[in-house]
C-alpha cells in the first residue's frame, strides 16, 4: 500500500499541473524579475525529485545537465517549456518507482551520497519536496496573474484522491 505521504506528494503534483494548464510556451519563458519563469519552476521541481528520488536511491541519471540549468543556487535561465515538462514527466515517473517502496520504517532512514549519510531522513525530504511544490505552485500562480491570465484554477482542488488515512 502506498504511504499516505507519497499520496500527498502525488496530489500536490496534480495541483501543480492544474496550475500550469493553459500556459503557452511563450508565457512559460517570460521572466518577471526577480522571479524565475514558469518553465524554470517546472524544471527546478523536476531537478529536486531527480536528485532525491532517482539519482541518490536508484543511481540513475535521467536528465544530465538539468541541475546545472535549473538547480538550487544556479543562475536564472528560461528553458523551453516542452523540454521541462518532458523532463518532469520522465523524472516523476522514475521517482514513483522508488516512492512506491517507502513505508513508515524507510521514511525514518537516511540516504547515502558519495559514502556519506545525508543529514535529513527520507520522511523529512518527502515533506520538503511537498512543501517545495506548494511554494512554487503559488509563485507560478502569481506569475500567471501578473501576465494577465484570467479564470485561473482555485486552490485547493479535488482532494478526494488524497484524503487523510491513518497509517496502518
Amino acid at each position: 500500500m502506498t504511504h499516505p505521504l507519497v499520496n500527498q506528494l502525488r496530489f500536490t503534483r496534480s495541483e501543480f499541473k492544474r496550475c500550469m494548464e493553459g500556459v503557452s510556451p511563450e508565457d512559460a519563458q517570460q521572466r518577471l524579475k526577480p522571479l524565475n519563469c514558469i518553465s524554470w519552476i517546472i524544471g527546478h521541481l523536476a531537478s529536486q525529485e531527480h536528485n532525491w528520488w532517482v539519482i541518490v536511491p536508484q543511481a540513475k541519471n535521467l536528465a544530465p545537465g538539468l541541475n546545472d540549468l535549473v538547480g538550487w543556487g544556479k543562475p536564472a535561465s528560461t528553458p523551453p517549456l516542452v523540454e521541462m515538462w518532458s523532463a518532469w514527466q520522465t523524472i516523476t515517473s522514475a521517482a514513483d518507482e522508488y516512492l512506491d517502496t517507502l513505508n513508515s520504517e524507510s521514511l525514518q532512514s537516511h540516504q547515502e551520497w558519495k559514502g556519506k549519510r545525508m543529514e535529513e531522513n527520507v520522511g523529512i525530504k518527502l515533506l520538503r519536496n511537498i512543501y517545495h511544490y506548494w511554494f512554487h505552485t503559488g509563485e507560478a500562480h502569481a506569475i500567471r496573474q501578473s501576465l494577465g491570465h484570467t479564470d485561473l484554477p482555485q486552490f485547493v482542488g479535488d482532494i478526494s484522491e488524497a484524503v487523510y488515512r491513518p497509517e496502518v
